[in-house]
This record gives C-alpha cells, sequence and structure tokens, in this order.
C-alpha cells in the first residue's frame, strides 16, 4: 500500500494539526478551541521543530512524529542530538510498522543534521522503542520524570 509521508515545519499545516489533535484527545488533554492556534504557532515560532505526518491513500491520519534537533552543551562540549518531542499512530494502524516507518524517518532527519544520537522520553511505549535500537539512559533525568532512552545514529 502507498502512502503519503508529509515534511512539516509549518504546523498551521491541517495535517499535522488534524493528527495532533487526535493524539491530545487520545492523551485526555483537553485544550480550548481558541488555545490552538497559539499552540501551533508556538511551534512553527520554535524554528526547530519539524515532524512527519503520513497519511492512507484515502487521505486519513495515519500518524506523526514531531521533532527537533537539540544541542548539550558545557564549557568545553557541544553535542547536538535529535530529540524526538511527540509521536503518535492511529490506534486503528498500530503494528503495522507505521511507527517504526516514521521513527526511522526522524532518525535519518538527525543523521543529515549531523547528530550521532537520538534522544526522547516515554512513559508508554519502552518496550517499542527498544525493539528499534534505543536503550535506557539512567544517568540522564528528564524533567517529566519519564524514562529517557537514547539511540547511536549510524552517521
Amino acid at each position: 500500500m502507498t502512502y503519503t509521508d508529509l515534511f512539516i515545519q509549518d504546523f498551521s499545516d491541517a495535517a499535522f494539526q488534524q493528527a495532533f489533535r487526535l493524539y491530545f484527545a487520545e492523551m485526555g488533554v483537553e485544550v480550548k478551541e481558541e488555545q490552538w492556534p497559539a499552540l501551533f504557532e508556538q511551534m512553527t515560532s520554535e524554528g526547530r521543530n519539524a515532524a512527519y505526518v503520513r497519511l492512507s491513500p484515502a487521505g486519513e491520519v495515519i500518524g506523526f512524529i514531531q521533532f527537533t534537533m537539540i544541542e548539550l552543551t558545557n564549557w568545553f562540549f557541544n553535542w547536538p542530538m535529535g530529540f524526538v518531542r511527540e509521536f503518535w499512530v492511529s490506534p486503528s494502524e498500530r503494528g503495522q510498522g507505521h511507527g517504526k516507518d516514521l521513527l526511522q524517518m526522524a532518525e535519518a532527519y538527525f543523521a543529515a543534521q549531523g547528530a550521532a544520537r537520538s534522544i526522547l522520553t516515554t512513559d508508554s511505549a519502552e518496550a517499542f522503542y527498544l525493539h528499534c535500537g534505543y536503550r535506557k539512559a539512567p544517568d540522564i533525568a528528564a524533567k517529566n520524570n519519564d524514562i529517557v532512552l537514547l539511540k547511536d545514529l549510524n552517521l
């Protein structure tokens, strides 16, 4: 089956907005209708955010992955990394390889930007990420207290 994968950097994109709203609805996060435009504008104005949205042949949202490049720095080192910010696949489409495909697209983007590693947090999909080659990073603490996972990318 042929899918359409959209690369998004302008979060006013209708497909991304639909995917993101479905994601928040599944998580039980309520956003007032008048707050959505500012949320999407903030994602765009930050300037480094990007996403892939996967659509079915009929144009229905299958899932999305939102990500950004980050740089961990100290007084001596700069360490560019890819950071997966948000990731969602429609419940009816899970287990069919879409999540793995979206994750691999983000990782390829990171590698093309010079990142040697991908980092993310999870509170619900640890087994999926471990299956995709990520490993726990117990020496890194996330501010949201979720599990931190890392993957070395092949440059």
